[in-house]
């Protein structure tokens, strides 16, 4: 089957023949073409903004609420400073690329969808779950117990491949006995650079990335593509090549001869969290993905975000920050003194608005380029007919697709007969450059999106066009940092760790790709440091 150019031009109609012989356009479930405030962020560009009206007073504030920004706070209420900080977010709703939502049939996500059991390493991560009651008992314990609710039900993954469908992700059925040879010794590779050690006893590989060994038997990886490196070390299989693209256009939004061979390593090599339920070989996920974790979030630190409040200019002095801010709702701008800022927003915005940022933060931030992503909803009365006898799994791969499949909201929830169900859809576009990319999800419209997307499950769900009542989609532009060759340079990453003054950065931008652990990670960081760098507050126990 040949991959169909996803983004081309869709032609005048589908034709399908009446029975009086006139031609008519196929119908096409209603739904909305939504995502991030396009209009918005390009006037923030612009700076065309009024003067403030009034001035607040602020310890601390933080900007973005994201999963950086979020977890900031949730580390500041947890010392019990919850009225010492205002959070602000530019979108409608907090969570960044956690984000959810929800319709008659079920929640379900707008981007990030699971949480795979954490390192030991990710050890914020792991008092945060126990924190929301998912973790039982020792939250750094080497096996901790999960609330069996978040474990991802069985069957978990599938693969439609050649017409047919298997289980698993890793192709295997019909594959040439050479190939899977090839891939076990892959994944053995994998498993090596897994237990890998340097002589400090630092992992070659770890999640958060800041503890991961910068020795240069492993540095150097940053230096080449991953598709570069595995043909250095002779993995050139068909299967192989699919399965670790796929990896990469999953967590980076960006091909396998994009990613940087260290990145696409460490999809692999980075994770180790069990569970005493076995829980390394499940994910932790919800209806509406990881929107449980921002609920919990919100709960947690008691302090709603100020929603639709968009930063447009930032600077400092001796005494404090000052950060002028337009808020949608009011349509009036606003100014803050704050001590602190918590700058847990994208970093390419920090250069446009910083009034003398240094020259050294501007040119490390410089270099970072976002993936664009598209999520689609699509509500089914019920679910589509499964392949060869197999059962609707979690997550449901094409092979032969531009997207990546689609995760099913309804499959954690536990009933007698299927009904109604939500499939969510994701489609990066690493065969575009990203201000191509970006450019197609603001001028196409909600009726070419809905065909090709209706068009790409058409290939294993003959009957989706009959079940779809309605197709939603979320238009991510800048979703995430690519970790392309030369991503990890010690320099840069020492001064995005390092941040500016009373600005401290929180952002996974910082690590160069955006997963949960390193929000999570950055955010817990900038409020640590502020509290006991400058604060003088002590901290029962660090969690960064």
């Amino acid at each position: 089957m040949r991959r169909r150019d996803f983004l081309a031009a869709c032609g005048a109609t589908l034709c399908g023949v009446s029975l009086s012989g006139c031609t008519a356009e196929p119908s096409l479930p209603p739904g909305d073409l939504s995502g991030s405030d396009f209009a918005l962020g390009h006037r923030l560009a612009l700076g065309d903004f009024p003067p403030p009206v009034a001035t607040h007073e602020i310890p601390i504030l933080i900007i973005g609420a994201g999963i950086a920004g979020l977890s900031a706070a949730w580390r500041l209420r947890r010392e019990g400073l919850q009225n010492q900080f205002h959070l602000l977010e530019l979108e409608t709703e907090p969570g960044g690329n956690s984000r959810s939502s929800a319709n008659a049939i079920s929640r379900h996500p707008l981007g990030a969808h699971y949480l795979p059991p954490p390192n030991q390493e990710s050890k914020a991560v792991r008092v945060l779950l126990a924190d929301l009651g998912v973790l039982k008992g020792n939250p750094q314990a080497e096996t901790p117990e999960y609330d069996e609710r978040y474990l991802c039900h069985a069957p978990q993954e599938r693969l439609y491949r050649l017409g047919v469908w298997q289980e698993g992700l890793i192709p295997h059925l019909g594959v040439p006995r050479a190939e899977l040879e090839q891939q076990a010794r892959f994944f053995a590779r994998m498993n090596h650079f897994r237990a890998a050690r340097d002589t400090q006893g630092r992992r070659a590989f770890a999640l958060p990335a800041v503890f991961s060994s910068d020795a240069p038997e492993w540095a150097d990886l940053d230096r080449l593509t991953m598709y570069d490196w595995m043909r250095q070390e002779g993995f050139d299989a068909p299967s192989l090549d699919w399965y670790v693209n796929y990896a990469c256009r999953d967590d980076y939004g960006a091909s396998f001869r994009q990613v940087s061979a260290w990145a696409g390593i460490h999809y692999f090599a980075c994770r180790t969290g069990t569970g005493a339920q076995g829980a390394g070989d499940t994910v932790l996920t919800a209806p509406e993905g990881n929107g449980w974790l921002v609920r919990g979030l919100l709960e947690q630190i008691e302090v709603p975000p100020h929603m639709g409040n968009a930063v447009y200019a930032l600077s400092q002095d001796a005494q404090a920050c000052q950060v002028d801010v337009w808020q949608t709702t009011r349509q009036q701008s606003l100014r803050y003194r704050a001590k602190h800022v918590i700058w847990a927003a994208p970093l390419h915005l920090l250069p446009r608005l910083a009034r003398n940022l240094p020259a050294r933060l501007a040119a490390a931030i410089a270099p970072i380029s976002y993936a664009p992503w598209l999520v689609a909803n699509l509500s089914l009365s019920a679910p589509p007919a499964p392949g060869a006898g197999l059962p609707l799994a979690w997550d449901n791969v094409l092979q032969e697709s531009p997207g990546l499949g689609y995760v099913v909201a309804t499959h954690q929830k536990i009933r007698r007969a299927p009904g109604p169900t939500v499939l969510t859809y994701y489609r990066p576009f690493p065969e575009y450059d990203p201000a191509t990319a970006r450019q197609l999800l603001l001028d196409r419209p909600h009726a070419d999106w809905s065909m090709k997307i209706l068009d790409d499950l058409s290939h294993a769900h003959r009957d989706i066009r009959a079940l779809v009542t309605r197709l939603d989609i979320f238009r991510h532009a800048h979703a995430m940092a690519r970790p392309l060759p030369g991503f990890r340079d010690k320099k840069r990453q020492r001064h995005l760790a390092a941040g500016w003054g009373r600005v401290h950065l929180a952002h996974a931008d910082i690590s160069g790709f955006s997963v949960f652990e390193e929000a999570n990670y950055w955010g817990v960081r900038a409020a640590e440091e502020i509290l006991t760098r400058h604060y003088g507050h002590p901290l029962q126990e660090r969690l960064a």
